[in-house]
């Protein structure tokens, strides 16, 4: 059976949960400490990160993107008769996902309004592209069917979806499309299939706590109504 070495909250390996669940793929999944990495670990990780996957027969892939790669080539792809035009292009919107995972973190993280605010410019910046890229009229990203791009991106609205839930701050302010699509992605199942039962706990203890979101929410969210982002009284609680 394929192995999942994981830390708890980590949205690169979410990425990878996501994608073997949405194939019903069957893994088991092993956290370690980032603080306090196990010789084993390091051993067969060239970088030390997770996610790393551990293949039937033995072989240790790391690196995200190719692991995802590896899960279509080995177990196919979500979806059939994609041109090789389609598939670039699915690709470069699932790297850009990807690449906002650590903005998205570092936003969280923030400790003051100055650097939240600056932080989260550049972060919103993302997901204002992928309104523009939304039809409006399809379930998901580009279908009514999962695709790579929403399991790439899967991460993003969860995290976006937990910040809202506890503290009423929304990212996706006054884009009422991605707002639809995170609709649909929290609503597939995949969410609860790529975290462990207390993933939530761990989140919000790692994110809200001694943070400037944690302390300034309310705050935060009247100013963001009333800049020149929003039009809506109803965009952010």
């Amino acid at each position: 059976m394929l192995k999942v070495v994981s830390f708890k909250i980590c949205p690169f390996v979410q990425r990878v949960t996501a994608a073997l669940a949405a194939r019903n793929i069957p893994y088991e999944i092993e956290y370690i400490s980032l603080k306090d990495k196990p010789q084993w670990f390091l051993d067969i990780s060239p970088n030390g990160q997770v996610p790393l996957l551990i293949t039937d027969s033995g072989a240790a892939l790391f690196e995200s993107d190719a692991i995802i790669e590896y899960i279509e080539d080995q177990y196919g792809p979500l979806e059939a008769g994609v041109s090789n035009e389609q598939r670039a292009f699915d690709r470069a919107w699932s790297y850009l996902g990807a690449k906002n995972y650590m903005t998205q973190c570092g936003t969280m993280s923030s400790k003051d309004k100055a650097t939240f605010e600056q932080r989260n410019e550049k972060f919103v910046t993302a997901f204002a592209k992928v309104e523009k890229q939304l039809s409006g009229e399809s379930r998901y990203f580009k279908s009514d069917s999962i695709s790579n791009v929403d399991i790439a991106w899967l991460p993003l609205l969860h995290r976006a979806h937990i910040i809202k839930q506890h503290t009423g701050f929304d990212f996706l302010c006054c884009l009422p499309k991605t707002q639809a699509w995170q609709k649909a992605v929290m609503a597939s199942g995949l969410v609860e299939q790529s975290v462990a039962e207390d993933f939530e706990q761990h989140f919000t203890h790692f994110y809200l706590s001694e943070t400037y979101l944690s302390d300034n929410t309310l705050k935060t969210c009247n100013e963001l109504k009333n800049s020149k982002r929003c039009t809506t009284s109803s965009c952010c609680g």
